[in-house]
């Protein structure tokens, strides 16, 4: 599978995510009331007596700022799909929304494991045996089964004991090679770790046989000057 698409377009979105500005609706509303009333004149109304030159003023004023914050539409990922049952392909898309921009994309993929099955089941079909597994062998999985099952995969036209041979001389042709240099390092290091765990008990060996000796021995000369005083 390309991955190197999957990895710019998320690049991309994560620039968009932090580099764009939000966008929303502003609305601002502003409303202005009054009245002003103006008296003159003298004259006497009810309970009520208004002098001459008098005058009322009523102002009212209202006003209201709101600003209205609402997420674009949602950004939807494409569907992708392979048309047929027969073709090795995957679909996979991505999408992502922010305040301001939305993207999305998507590509189809190749499903190598799925081709490798589906030529070597043909190959069998066609009584080709030998090329069928040796095709399914190019997976490091398959490749690793065989070689410890003591049937390694065929190389160069060889199978069985000639293959494992051409293996051991051309390793790196080996799809598993960086698995293999792997564990063949881990095998040396036990290996080596073993070999010093046997000299170190060999050693421990060594050492109680010549205190062994060096017992016997001294009790031998002992044997011998007591005899020489009994004398």
């Amino acid at each position: 599978m390309d991955y190197r698409f999957t990895a710019v377009l998320i690049l991309m979105l994560t620039m968009l995510a932090f580099f764009t500005e939000p966008a929303y609706p502003a609305e601002t509303q502003s409303n202005v009331s009054g009245s002003n009333t103006s008296i003159e004149g003298g004259y006497t109304g009810g309970a009520t007596t208004y002098q001459s030159g008098s005058s009322s003023n009523s102002t009212t004023n209202s006003t209201s700022n709101s600003n209205i914050k609402s997420a674009p539409p949602t950004s939807s990922a494409p569907s992708y799909n392979s048309m047929t049952q027969d073709v090795c392909a995957v679909g996979g898309s991505l999408g992502v929304q922010t305040f301001g921009l939305g993207i999305s994309g998507g590509k189809h993929f190749i499903d190598q494991n799925c081709e490798r099955l589906k030529l070597a089941r043909i190959l069998n079909d066609f009584g080709m045996k030998v090329a069928a597994v040796a095709i399914l062998c190019q997976d490091e999985r398959v490749f690793e089964s065989m070689i410890q099952a003591g049937t390694p995969c065929p190389i160069d036209g060889k199978i069985g004991a000639e293959a494992k041979q051409l293996w051991g001389k051309y390793d790196h042709e080996r799809p598993d090679y960086k698995t293999y240099v792997k564990r063949m390092d881990d095998r040396k290091k036990a290996d080596l770790k073993a070999q010093k765990k046997i000299t170190k008990e060999m050693e421990a060996m060594d050492k109680v046989i010549a205190k062994e000796k060096k017992k016997k021995k001294k009790n031998k000369k002992y044997k011998k000057d007591t005899s020489v005083h009994k004398k």
